[in-house]
């Protein structure tokens, strides 16, 4: 009798088939893992910005900006003022977005600040003075 060695046909299609199928799972979960982190950075920008403005520039001037920049508010880290794609605040296709209303000149009475999540509703803070 003759002995063999190796794997059959059909033992290299199932090891095939669940690595394929385990690697489809890793990179759904991966996406998903990323834009979970997006997320939170987004909404850590805008807290960030948003308790500048009350407890700081409010303070200060009794009103809010006409529109936000990191020379408006020099308490918050630079970088928070562009979304997870880069783009600044105010600009084109910016993922953050910060409106201003009632203003006299560059001061405003009340603002919203938003960005657009990709898992959750948007993320929205007003003015609270």
């Amino acid at each position: 009798m003759k002995q063999q060695n190796g794997f059959t046909i059909i033992e290299i299609i199932l090891v095939v088939t669940v690595m394929a199928i385990a690697s489809v799972f890793f990179f759904i979960q991966k996406n998903e893992i990323e834009a979970a982190s997006r997320d939170s950075a987004r909404k850590t920008a805008i807290n960030a910005m948003y308790y500048s403005l009350e407890e700081v520039y409010f303070k200060q001037h009794n009103a809010y900006p006409r529109t936000l920049s990191s020379g408006i508010l020099p308490s918050v880290d630079a970088d928070l003022f562009k979304d997870p794609s880069g783009v600044k605040i105010g600009e084109g296709e910016s993922n953050y977005r910060y409106e201003a209303t009632n203003c006299n000149e560059d001061l405003c009475q009340k603002y919203t600040l938003r960005t657009t999540l990709e898992h959750e509703a948007d993320y929205v803070k007003e003015s609270r003075n």
